[in-house]
């Protein structure tokens, strides 16, 4: 067995290469205000309150959210009604608008900037010979957004600002801020305030809004809130916002804008800068173009390696997704939603609501392996406080003695459960429970949290699967979702329950508690109705041998089994392996085996389009080994489905999307579902000749470092909590070796 330290090259030779990325793939860049919500303007957030930034020069609009804002009612069970009652629907909390005293004239130097290391928004421009400069930021710790406003010559601010309320709330105007409060039709209290710090000049009331005059420096800090509290048993309501966030706002600003600034960058990048890739270098050229030209050349050439390479382009989509994560999901809040928890809209597509049979599960495909495992606890704590509205549905629904609980496909913040049963979802929730479990190796967390929910979801699915004549059990009356009929057996949702058992079993014996159950546990994944291959050689949707060779449907439920599930492997199952590729090619419209044309961007059609299912199908493609389509798959979305602010759009916008190629991208450097940690499973030739990973995350508690060279690693380091030993594939190779204690 080799030792570590021996694998490595000299940390002199190793450093440079592990260098930071150009801050091109730190940065959205724009030459031009935005002119729309979902294309253009640019996200910040707290991970409770997000803000959309337009950049305006005359006209300054800045649209905001707080995570809770929700219509409906308390623990809704039925249809989908999306308006102030029934299931309800995630709204929009307003808009600060600042109306500057600035003619028509067109600015010079414009510049729109998205830091997404630091969360910085920046706007420059040059106008009459003045240099105007406005930041912006979300801050987590101070739990307030600042928008800071300065020019190269005193006295040259002059305006008008407005706060206005999405629900109908009334402004009341003060000469030092801006506040609304008021209740929705579900009894939701609400508010938001703005603190208005003028440096120099003047300000005065002008009806529901404030005006400065001739200010030298502004600084702005806007808090809202609900009155909406985690918790069934209190109705899903808590105190009055309008004390908790006045009380955080003079908290705020008792301080200076440099120390709200400084608080706020270490805190972010205290996360961000925790992992990090290099995929090769972008050309100096192209790396001086604006974002949104950047993407249009890209998309253009579909991101050909040989005429539209940007890989720094592909670095910042990662960055970008880990970014979004940071932004909209910490301890102690909400999970993000469909769209994050940046919402313009009191009717948003899907209700911008919590899917659960791909959805909110892809939103934390990144967060354990890119190192940000905290973000992933707002998706447990959301599953935690479901749970018992949830039984109650479940028992409506299955029977009364039913154990345990599942859910309907759309769920709201208020135990609601609206349209189709998804009845194995509580099954592919326990994966991430269980995962959190699996990176962080947190023994209070598995034993307090993660082991009783999967217990009872093993327990609901003991009372419920159903045994065939020749005694295998299927998961009865199914759905493969969204493609066909319902019926029993399923390969989606036998793969959920083969799943969940594995993971309950290894909590389970990392426990050491429970023998007995974990031999009914056992016993009853043996007896699962097993993957099947049909006909044409693709692995089987259902029982019935009926899947077409042309479906080009944009689910691939079926292969849930490759990724993100584990039971299916290149090295432990090869056949039902090769059976999952030619599934995957047909419905990426991959005929190059019998046509001879090669496989692109481009061939991939119509439905298969979506802004998740590149993510899904590039993660697929990591896990099955196939290096070249995984890389299809990530200019795929940047070439269809992203807008130019690099939102990914289904269509319509959603946010799955940037979340989940973040972790797909991740599978192709470092993988660790199969028992060994495999450095550089898919690595695309278009990244192969140099670059390197850092601080990604592998099932076991460890860290990894890599460095490459012509597609073959050359040095690597893997870190753990103490020295503990680990199988790594290297370079083909199967090692053995000794993490080193961080």
């Amino acid at each position: 067995m080799t030792m570590l330290t021996k694998l490595l090259l000299p940390a002199a030779l190793l450093v440079p290469s592990l260098a930071a990325p150009h801050a091109a793939a730190q940065s959205l860049n724009y030459r031009q205000p935005a002119s729309d919500w979902s294309g253009g303007a640019l996200p910040i957030g707290n991970a409770r309150m997000g803000a959309m930034l337009f950049g305006g020069v005359a006209v300054e609009r800045i649209q905001f959210n707080e995570q809770s804002l929700w219509s409906g009612d308390n623990n809704w069970d039925g249809a989908y009604e999306c308006g102030d009652h029934g299931f309800g629907c995630y709204r929009n909390f307003g808009d600060l608008t600042i109306t500057w005293d600035i003619p028509a004239a067109t600015p010079t130097d414009y510049q729109r900037n998205l830091d997404i290391g630091k969360g910085i928004h920046s706007t420059t421009f040059t106008h009459n010979s003045i240099k105007f400069a406005r930041e912006a930021f979300a801050s987590h710790p101070d739990q307030v957004l600042v928008f800071r406003y300065s020019s190269g010559k005193p006295g040259s601010l002059t305006g008008k600002i407005a706060l206005t309320s999405a629900q109908g709330a009334a402004t009341t105007a003060s000469p030092t801020g801006l506040v609304f409060s008021g209740e929705m039709p579900n009894k939701l209290k609400h508010a938001a305030a703005l603190r208005v710090l003028a440096t120099g000049g003047k300000t005065r009331v002008e009806g529901e809004s404030l005006v400065f005059e001739n200010c030298d420096d502004l600084l702005l800090l806007l808090n809202a809130r609900t009155n909406y509290k985690p918790d069934y048993a209190a109705g899903w309501r808590g105190a009055d916002p309008l004390p908790l966030l006045e009380k955080e706002l003079s908290a705020a600003q008792a301080k200076s804008y440099a120390a709200l600034k400084t608080a706020h960058v270490v805190d972010l990048t205290s996360l961000l800068g925790r992992a990090r890739i290099n995929v090769g270098s972008t050309a100096s050229a192209v790396l001086a173009m604006p974002t949104d030209q950047r993407l249009k050349r890209y998309a253009d050439g579909c991101g050909d390696p040989k005429t539209a390479a940007d890989p720094e382009l592909e670095t910042t989509l990662f960055q970008y997704g880990r970014y979004l994560l940071a932004s909209c999901s910490r301890p102690g809040g909400l999970p993000a939603n469909l769209q994050g928890l940046w919402n313009d809209s009191n009717t948003p597509p899907w209700a911008s609501d919590y899917h659960n049979n791909i959805n909110v599960q892809m939103n934390y495909w990144g967060a354990e392996t890119t190192n940000l495992s905290e973000c992933q606890l707002p998706l447990v704590n959301f599953i935690e406080a479901a749970a018992e509205p949830c039984r109650i549905a479940t028992r409506k629904a299955f029977g009364a003695n039913t154990r345990g609980w599942t859910a309907r496909t759309s769920q709201s913040i208020f135990g609601g459960n609206g349209w189709e049963w998804n009845i194995p979802a509580s099954a592919w929730y326990a994966q991430h429970v269980y995962e959190h479990w699996a990176f962080s190796q947190d023994p209070a967390y598995l034993k307090n949290s993660a082991y009783p929910m999967l217990k009872e979801i093993c327990q609901m699915w003991q009372d419920r699967l159903k045994a065939l004549p020749d005694g295998s059990l299927v998961v009865p009356d199914g759905w493969s979702p969204e493609h066909g009929p319902r019926e029993d057996g399923v390969m989606h949702d036998q793969q959920l329950i083969w799943d969940l058992f594995q993971n309950y079993l290894d909590a389970a014996k990392a426990l050491g508690t429970d023998p007995d159950y974990q031999k009914v546990v056992a016993g009853m994944q043996a007896k699962l109705a097993p993957n099947k291959i049909g006909k044409w050689g693709q692995l089987q949707e259902w029982q019935a041998d009926r899947d077409e060779p042309n479906d080009t449907h944009r689910h691939t439920s079926h292969l849930f089994a490759v990724y993100p599930g584990r039971q299916i492997t290149p090295t432990l199952t090869p056949e039902l392996a090769k059976a999952a590729i030619v599934s995957l090619k047909v419905r990426s419209n991959d005929h190059q085996d019998q046509t001879g044309k090669p496989f692109a961007v481009d061939t991939t059609i119509g439905d298969s389009r979506r802004s998740w299912t590149w993510p899904w199908r590039c993660a697929m493609w990591a896990r099955l080994g196939d290096a070249e389509r995984a890389g299809t798959m990530v200019r795929g979305l940047l070439s269809y489905n992203t807008l130019p602010n690099l939102f990914t759009n289904h269509p319509p916008f959603q946010m799955d999307g940037n979340f989940g190629i973040t972790g797909a991208m991740a599978e192709m450097l470092v993988q660790s579902h199969a028992g060994e940690i495999a450095l550089l499973p898919a690595l695309p030739k278009a990244w192969a000749a140099s670059g390197s990973f850092s601080g990604l995350r592998a099932r076991g508690g460890f860290t990894v470092d890599c460095v490459w060279q012509d597609g073959k690693v050359t040095s690597y380091v893997i870190r753990a909590a103490k020295p503990a030993r680990v199988k790594v594939r290297v370079n083909g190779e199967l090692k053995e070796v000794t993490a080193t204690a961080s």
